[in-house]
């Protein structure tokens, strides 16, 4: 997989680039409900994904990175940067404008059972993207919601049932059948087997890398279960904080992890035999700040046991092309 990375990025430009990608949400108070501060969810992000390719997202819970996937396929407002889809800056769209790309940017949801409504039956919930968006004639939208049901290894017979009548892995499936359906170029996954036993967990990853070989996917692989990540991941992108501290190949990060912060968090991806880890078990002393009231600095200096003076006062760049790290330790400053 890291391979066909190589090869894509050798021949194509990114598919989505995201530069200085910023999401605040205002904190209100009062009952004239005034602005007294933004939680800072995501806070100059920069990254692309190439063609074809899986970049995965990890990060603590509340590090920002399902907001990024939710801000690049604009369920959530950008507050400041760009975000480059095959070209064009989508971050400021209008709903008229996004119209026109939606089907080429989808989204699979964390939770199966909310993400599907249960007053419809899966043939409804299947069609309606197809009606809104025109993909194929109104005759033919039952049969191509039979074909998509048979894509997601669910019979076609299976359309007339309601979300209730499935399980937790069968309604995720649907959720990807409805992703499917716009035949878009660019999924967000977000988190999406987190909520899903772990045997289940295995078929849905199978079943995503299997689509992405057929129909020519791209990913951004959103999780906090790093098995998962290592599994379907040509690239991974480490987060804390609402910052990007690492991205390099998957193969490179789990081998030579190089910021602290994602030193410590594979240190804890568990082995088969705890006796054949070769690092010890790093622990990362203190709690996550709030990102309503973010450190000065690096982020993570309140916690990193190679802070220096410098890293109190200003703020690392992410530096480097095949390996890049935000991190004044390791550049000599």
């Amino acid at each position: 997989m890291a391979n066909r990375a190589r090869e894509m990025k050798a021949a194509d430009a990114p598919l989505l680039t995201v530069e200085r990608l910023k999401t605040y949400y205002p904190i209100r108070k009062g009952i004239i409900s005034r602005t007294v501060g933004h939680v800072k969810a995501v806070d100059g992000v920069n990254f692309h994904i190439y063609p074809g390719e899986t970049l995965g997202l990890v990060g603590e819970s509340g590090c920002g990175k399902s907001t990024i996937g939710r801000t690049i396929v604009r369920l959530e407002e950008p507050t400041e940067g760009r975000i480059l889809f095959e070209g064009r800056d989508i971050a400021g769209y209008s709903g008229s404008h996004m119209k026109k790309v939606r089907s080429d940017l989808q989204i699979i949801f964390q939770d199966p059972y909310s993400s599907l409504n249960p007053r419809k039956r899966i043939s409804d919930i299947l069609a309606e993207p197809l009606k809104v968006h025109k993909i194929v004639p109104e005759g033919d939208i039952p049969k191509e919601v039979g074909k998509l049901l048979e894509i997601v290894g669910l019979p076609s017979g299976y359309k007339d049932r309601y979300p209730h009548e499935f399980s937790g892995g069968q309604r995720q499936r649907i959720g990807i059948a409805r992703a499917l359906s716009l035949k878009p170029k660019l999924i967000v996954c977000d988190e999406p087997v987190s909520a899903l036993d772990v045997s289940i967990q295995a078929q849905v990853l199978n079943l995503l890398k299997d689509l992405q070989k057929e129909f020519h996917l791209t990913y951004l692989f959103i999780a906090h279960g790093l098995g998962a990540v290592r599994y379907i991941s040509d690239r991974i992108a480490v987060m804390y904080l609402g910052k990007v501290v690492e991205i390099a190949r998957k193969e490179e990060m789990f081998r030579n992890p190089q910021h602290p912060y994602t030193q410590a968090l594979l240190s804890a991806y568990p082995v088969p035999n705890p006796h054949l880890r070769s690092k010890e078990r790093i622990v990362i002393q203190g709690d996550v700040p709030s990102p309503a009231n973010p450190p000065n600095g690096c982020r993570f200096h309140t916690r990193c046991p190679l802070a220096k003076a410098i890293c109190r006062e200003q703020e690392p760049e992410l530096k480097g092309s095949e390996h890049a790290v935000a991190c004044f330790a390791l550049d000599g400053s």
